[in-house]
């Protein structure tokens, strides 16, 4: 007798307006799985994932669950029918605890028992090997602690289908570890789950099947033992791919930017940075890592003048054997000095780019800044706005396309297209892949190797350990806002990298 599956997407179509999102898919999930959804930028995962959710209802297509077509019109649809998601931003009310959230919304009398709610939350993590007090407060939680509180929430209310959307992204490796471990446990005691993510080795480590979406269509399916880094990105891209990072030692490093003793405390007087020291070094990438949170942003923000710093100094050390202290300086000061600081900021929209201007004018804000005439020559902004169009692939209809129109990952070529072509000495990246696919973002780790090929210091702040291992030369680790080491990325490990990112602050320097 053939197996039922747990979900079956016969024929679904998605369209918004004239962009088809989904074309056709049919796509199958088993019970007891494990399911990799991968595709690039725009190919329709999410779209998918958000109709079996409902948040979107398809146009045309088939929603088939246990064997029963159904009609998914709203989130209480998908709940009704066992489907839980889990989203990479978590959905939960601070200072409440964890059974409060778990609970929370559900009907019931109005004097709610929490002795057995606890009672049943603790059944349920022992059952699968969650580590979780549910007395706890959230705001007391680790990022980890918050996402075990989200996956429980949706176990709870009896989910026998998850769909995790990009579940590593923010923990160390050994949290990944853990959450693995449960999944696996969970997969054993018959769940199906599905997961978007862009870490092909964690696909490869974790799956049973790995289903592709390329461009809106359903490519195929295959099991993860026959398959390879390689084979699944080509799956996706339609081509043969490098993947390939082509790190070189550094040539002549001289110290760019040095950092002493830098303490930074947010309005409300919590200590953002304490006491961070470290030096970044011209021709050589700096890798930044830690949990979300721990102060990387700041990090980045005290170099370019964006916050005050209440202690220490930062200096830049000029190609010419000028110093200068740039830590009291004021952004627009350290321009006057023409000292090349290219920061790509972690909020795309609000610090990098204008919604509301098209390519070519987020091209001119640098001119702006400067002070030119406002009335400029469009022609030199234009063709850099269109070099960039080209050599990072970005989908648009054209130049005069207001950059709030294209997706995330669009956005994000923009901003980091733009800032490299400035020709910075020193050049401070956050996160520069995040919502990219696999292929846009090998582009991006090349153009981060030209530029310290060509001596620049570059910083680069980021979140896959792999990546990081293989991109930089250094990697430097924070842990609430403490430098907990600095490691040599030739000869260290993930496991070394997730114990300092967890330290509390004595790591080795180098």
């Amino acid at each position: 007798m053939e197996q039922i599956n747990a979900i079956e997407l016969k024929n679904v179509t998605k369209s918004f307006g004239e962009v088809i999102a989904n074309d056709n898919v049919n796509l199958s999930v088993k019970r007891g799985e494990i399911l990799s959804i991968l595709g690039e930028n725009g190919s329709g995962k999410t779209t998918l994932m958000n109709m079996l959710s409902g948040i979107y209802f398809p146009d045309e297509g088939q929603i088939i669950i246990n064997g029963n077509e159904v009609t998914i019109r709203s989130p209480k649809d998908s709940f009704s029918l066992g489907i839980g998601m889990i989203h990479q931003h978590f959905k939960l009310i601070n200072i409440l605890t964890a059974a409060e959230n778990i609970i929370l919304g559900l009907p019931g009398g109005e004097q709610l028992k929490m002795n057995q709610v606890t009672q049943e939350i603790n059944k349920l993590t022992s059952q699968y090997g969650f580590d979780l007090n549910p007395s706890q407060k959230i705001y007391d939680m680790s990022v980890s602690q918050k996402q075990t509180v989200e996956i429980v929430k949706v176990l709870y209310r009896g989910a026998d289908i998850l769909i995790l959307d990009e579940p590593t992204a923010v923990l160390t490796p050994q949290e990944t570890k853990k959450l693995f471990d449960v999944l696996r446990n969970m997969r054993k005691a018959g769940k199906s789950i599905i997961i978007i993510t862009h870490k092909l080795n964690e696909v490869l480590e974790l799956s049973d099947r790995v289903a592709v979406l390329r461009k809106g269509r359903y490519i195929g399916t295959v099991n993860t033992s026959e398959a390879t880094v390689t084979s699944l990105t080509e799956m996706m891209v339609g081509e043969k791919v490098k993947l390939d990072i082509d790190r070189t030692e550094p040539v002549e490093p001289e110290k760019r930017i040095e950092m002493r003793g830098i303490t930074c405390k947010s309005k409300e007087g919590l200590t953002l940075l304490k006491q961070a020291s470290f030096s970044a070094y011209s021709g050589e990438i700096l890798g930044v890592a830690g949990i979300a949170g721990s102060g990387q942003k700041e990090l980045l923000e005290s170099i370019a003048g964006l916050i005050p710093i209440e202690s220490g100094e930062i200096l830049y050390n000029a190609p010419d054997g000028t110093t200068e202290k740039i830590s009291e300086m004021k952004p627009a000061q350290i321009r006057d000095l023409k000292i090349q600081l290219s920061f790509v900021p972690e909020d795309r929209l609000g610090m990098g780019l204008v919604g509301s201007m098209d390519l070519t004018d987020n091209m001119m804000l640098r001119s702006y800044k400067e002070g030119k005439h406002f009335f400029v020559d469009r022609k030199r902004p234009k063709d850099l706005a269109m070099d960039i169009v080209d050599k990072l692939d970005v989908v648009t209809p054209g130049v005069d396309t207001p950059v709030r129109r294209l997706s995330g990952g669009n956005v994000q070529k923009v901003l980091v297209g733009r800032e490299i072509a400035s020709n910075p000495t020193v050049l401070m990246v956050a996160y520069p892949v995040r919502g990219l696919d696999i292929n846009s973002s090998y582009t991006i780790y090349n153009l981060l190797n030209d530029q310290k090929k060509k001596g620049v210091a570059v910083i680069c702040v980021g979140e896959d350990l792999d990546v990081l291992l293989e991109l930089c030369d250094r990697i430097l680790v924070l842990n609430s806002g403490k430098i907990t080491g600095i490691v040599d990325a030739r000869k260290t490990t993930k496991e070394e990298l997730g114990l300092l990112m967890t330290a509390s602050g004595k790591g080795a320097h180098k």
